[in-house]
Parts: C-alpha cells; sequence; structure tokens
C-alpha cells in the first residue's frame, strides 16, 4: 500500500517525534493512503511554518505489520474511535500502547463536535451522529520504532 506524508520537508526517514500538541492517535508519524489529505496537511504545515509543500510517499507492508505489530483499526466514526481521539487530543489517554493506529481523520470540519462531547454538550450518540455527516479520510499512525520498519521511502509526489 503507498502511503503519503504531508510536510514543508521530504522525510526520507521517518522518527517519532513529539508533538507540541495533542493529536488524534497521540504521538507517532502520520500518514494517509490519501493523495488529497497528504496535500491538504502539507499546505496547513507550510502555512504554519513556511517552506514549500512536499508530500513524502511509502510503501507500506500491511501483511508483514500485521503478522509483527499490535495494532488497532477503527472502521468508523463511532463510540469507540470518538473516546479514543477524544482522549488523546485531551492529552489524558492512558490505556493500551499500540505500534500503529489507523482510522478516520478528525479534520478541522469535526474539531467542533469533539470538543462539545470532551465538554459533555453532546452526548456520545449526539456527537457520532454528526460525525457521519463528513466524509473523513483515513490516517495511518506509525507509534513505534518497530512500526517505522515497515515502512520505506518510495518518493515524493509531484504536483
Amino acid at each position: 500500500m503507498t502511503l503519503y506524508h504531508g510536510s514543508n520537508t521530504i522525510v526520507e526517514t521517518p522518527r517519532l517525534i513529539a508533538h507540541n500538541r495533542f493529536l488524534d492517535f497521540g504521538n507517532g508519524f502520520y500518514t494517509t493512503p490519501n493523495k488529497d489529505q497528504a496535500v491538504k496537511f502539507a499546505q496547513i504545515v507550510v502555512q504554519r511554518r513556511g517552506g514549500a509543500e512536499i508530500v513524502s510517499m511509502y510503501e507500506y507492508n500491511e501483511i508483514s505489520a500485521a503478522s509483527e505489530l499490535d495494532i488497532l483499526h477503527f472502521t468508523d466514526t463511532d463510540a469507540a474511535w470518538l473516546d479514543f481521539i477524544t482522549q488523546n487530543r485531551r492529552g489524558i489517554y492512558n490505556g493500551k500502547k499500540y505500534d500503529i493506529l489507523s482510522g478516520p481523520v478528525a479534520n478541522d470540519n469535526v474539531y467542533e463536535t469533539v470538543n462539545y462531547y470532551s465538554m459533555g454538550i453532546f452526548s456520545v450518540e449526539e456527537a457520532v451522529e454528526r460525525l457521519k455527516v463528513w466524509k473523513l479520510y483515513d490516517q495511518i499512525t506509525f507509534c513505534t520504532e518497530k512500526a517505522l520498519r515497515h515502512i520505506r521511502f518510495s518518493g515524493i509526489l509531484e504536483f
């Protein structure tokens, strides 16, 4: 499977970097199988930090990863996904550590719903129902060094 990482620099050797803000799946190297999502993220990075929009590409060996790693995949924006990303975005997730996490991105379109849910304004049912109207792209986050060994840099996307 081809994965993409949007940034303002070429990332030939992915690394685990502690982020200065809380993200959907916590710390890790974030990728997506969706080119458009990666391009959009590269644009956001350039707006924040400057530079040029760059999308690095990787080949991901799903079969070997599945046989060797602890992977959690969320297939939908359901209550389990909502609780997981809400805890991570609040910096309070204290559950099991996974090598790879994948599932829908809680992008800017859904961030308000996630915030209202975390503040107790929306019930889990109401938040999940509101999230269903958005087309969300998947993200695949590599959370351990062991996980990073299952992707190989293959070039940059020309756009």
